[in-house]
């Protein structure tokens, strides 16, 4: 008998094919699985990137976003004439800036870089607060997230009014990575009168950052850019100090943790005499006429102390200081201005010196044994010489006036007479007899570079120019022409192709009167740190001695008193003091269809006669030595001497 369950035996059901729409829901199901499988190992895989191959660096961006080193910018040293009066202030001003590192959204991975929904809103909101336009803002933290210090602020927009400063403050909470900073900011409160010698700082550029980054400067540092300003930059900046700050989030500060305070910088007190400065600029400005530029400087001829040093035109600095659109503006005019009144033409220009470079002439003379006190010379007016490649061809070289007949030295430089000068520098043959011997062009430039020409003078500002002092083989290098006989007397007169500085021209002046010593000129006398002690500079005042017959230079000097007393420059003279000094006549530029040129005006002198203590240097673009230049220095003898109330010297 069989065993039964009482249920019916199972039987399979037939195969059914399955339904298009039943796979089209298992291939779903099967891709929807496979995606979900392929994103989850994508983020493993970027998991493991973070955490393994980048993760100190992350590590290292989120303390930073915690706690953060903040440089401390020291406060910049003062300037001031030699008698303490201050000749810059320094005072606050408010910007608006961005941390790059802050703002939201900047994506630095595209190709440019861009600013997605964060980044512009920031920028869209600036925009409406500053005025800057907001490409220019996007820009700007684009190319700050981009560097090397990102959390560095990027300033916008720099002299905000207080008004704008707390409405912007207002407003920070929504505004991640934006902050209103305190600047410091360079007053000058002399304006143009102190211009070319304090210079002006400036925003520190690529350049600038890349070559002082090492030294501690931040991109939003201010350097100096010209005058003491860039010279003791190192002295006048400080040290700066540090502190370390928590922050939140976005990058706002909630407490201080420690800090390392700055250490102002050192202050300048300036061997310039700023009553002085005044007077030289009032005198210099009033005899300019048609001149476009001008030039007068004042010096201690035993320290080469810089008591006085104006060009003109000039310009107030504090139009590169301090921003506005009026500054804008004015700074686009000066540097497109013919004139070019950011260039000191005291120290940067070169001219040719003309009569007054007879004192080296004739001083080379004298040691040389050319000439002695005694020589006799006689001018009819001109000098007639032969070609000396081309025979029967003369040439004919002038002299000032045509009735100055015989001289001996000390008249010969009383009266200028470029013919003396003619024979001291070249000599003078006729019939192919040689009738006195002179220099020679390389002895002359050899007596030249000995007083310092042809090369900058040391002065401590920027932008010095070096002049030059021509010889045979620089006429050939720089010219493609042989030297002439002709080169020669006009070397000894001082044109042809010798140019020099003012500042040149008034340390040849000084080295007559102090004995013979080619010094380094200097505008700064000495420092005072952040406690008002008297910091000493360690300088060479003295370049070199010309070691001159003392004899010598007493003949040049007593020619020199004589040039005021009675001669050529006697319009130099001073009612307070007895002057020694030389004017000069350079001709320049195109000849006019009258035949005559352009001319500078100079005029170089020393007071008081028996004891120097100071010489001046007047140039003038257009004029003359006697008409223009030597009545400005009369003007400035007058001056410093009635007030200094120094006894007027005797004349031998």
């Amino acid at each position: 008998m069989g065993f039964s369950t009482g249920r019916k035996p199972w039987r399979s059901e037939p195969f059914q094919e399955p339904s298009d729409e039943d796979r089209a829901s298992k291939q779903k199901l099967f891709f929807f699985a496979l995606a979900v499988i392929f994103l989850f190992g994508i983020l493993t895989i970027q998991l493991a990137r973070l955490q393994l191959v980048h993760g100190d660096k992350y590590r290292l961006r989120a303390e930073t976003n915690r706690l953060r080193q903040e440089p401390v910018l020291p406060s910049r040293g003062l300037i001031y004439d030699k008698n303490g009066t201050p000749l810059v202030a320094n005072r606050a001003s408010y910007a608006a800036a961005v941390v790059a590192a802050d703002v939201p959204d900047v994506d630095l991975s595209a190709d440019p870089p861009a600013c997605d929904e964060g980044c512009d809103q920031i920028a869209i909101a600036l925009q409406e607060l500053t005025g800057v336009p907001g490409g220019d803002i996007e820009a700007k933290i684009l190319e700050r997230a981009a560097s090397n210090d990102p959390f560095t602020p990027a300033v916008i927009k720099g002299d905000l009014t207080e008004a704008q400063a707390f409405m912007l403050r207002e407003k920070l909470a929504g505004l991640p990575g934006v902050r209103v900073i305190v600047e410091p900011e360079r007053s000058y409160t002399q304006g143009a009168t102190m211009g070319h010698i304090l210079g002006f700082v400036g925003a520190i550029n690529e350049d600038e950052y890349a070559s002082l980054e090492a030294s501690g400067y931040q991109l939003n540092d201010f350097v100096g850019k010209t005058g003491v300003e860039l010279t003791y930059e190192s002295i006048l900046r400080g040290k700066a100090g540090v502190r370390e700050v928590e922050t939140d989030a976005s990058g706002r500060e909630i407490r201080i943790l420690q800090e390392k305070p700055a250490v102002s910088g050192a202050s300048l007190v300036l061997s310039i005499d700023l009553d002085l400065q005044k007077k030289v600029e009032e005198l210099l400005r009033a005899a300019m006429g048609k001149s476009e530029n001008a030039a007068a400087a004042v010096i201690d001829v035993h320290t080469g102390d810089v008591l006085a040093m104006v060009s003109l035109p000039t310009y107030d600095n504090n139009v590169f200081a301090i921003g506005g659109e009026a500054n804008d503006r004015e700074r686009v005019r000066l540097l497109t201005d013919p004139a070019k009144p950011m260039v000191d033409h005291a120290i940067a220009e070169m001219y040719a010196p003309g009569s007054t470079f007879k004192q080296v002439t004739g001083l080379a003379a004298l040691q040389e044994g050319v000439a002695n006190a005694n020589t006799l010379i006689t001018s009819y007016g001109y000098i007639q010489v032969e070609d000396e490649y081309t025979p029967g061809r003369k040439y004919t070289f002038k002299d000032w006036r045509s009735d100055l007949g015989t001289m001996n030295f000390y008249r010969g430089v009383a009266m200028s007479s470029d013919v003396y000068f003619y024979y001291l520098a070249g000599g003078y043959s006729e019939g192919g007899k040689d009738l006195f011997t002179g220099l020679g062009a390389a002895k002359l430039a050899d007596w030249s570079r000995r007083f310092g020409l042809g090369s900058p003078t040391g002065i401590d500002l920027p932008g010095e120019s070096a002049g030059i002092v021509p010889d045979p083989t620089w006429k050939e290098k720089q010219v493609g022409s042989v030297w002439t006989i002709g080169d020669t007397y006009n070397f000894g007169i001082g044109q042809g192709y010798l140019t020099t500085t003012p500042m040149q021209m008034l340390l040849v002046t000084a080295a007559v009167a102090n004995g013979g010593d080619v010094l380094t000129p200097h505008v700064v006398k000495e420092l005072r740190d952040s406690n008002g002690n008297t910091i000493k500079l360690a300088r060479q005042t003295v370049k070199r001695n010309l070691n001159i017959d003392p004899r010598n230079l007493n003949v040049m000097r007593e020619g020199m008193r004589q040039s005021v007393a009675d001669g050529a420059a006697f319009t130099g003279a001073s009612k307070n003091v007895v002057v020694g000094g030389k004017t000069g006549t350079a001709e320049f530029g195109p000849q006019h269809a009258d035949g005559n040129y352009d001319s500078h005006g100079w005029f170089t002198g020393f007071a008081p006669f028996n004891d120097p203590q100071i010489a001046v240097v007047v140039y003038l673009q257009h004029g003359n030595g006697q008409g223009t230049a030597a009545p400005v220095a009369s003007k400035i003898f007058d001056y410093y001497f009635r007030d200094k109330n120094l006894a007027q010297g005797a004349t031998p």
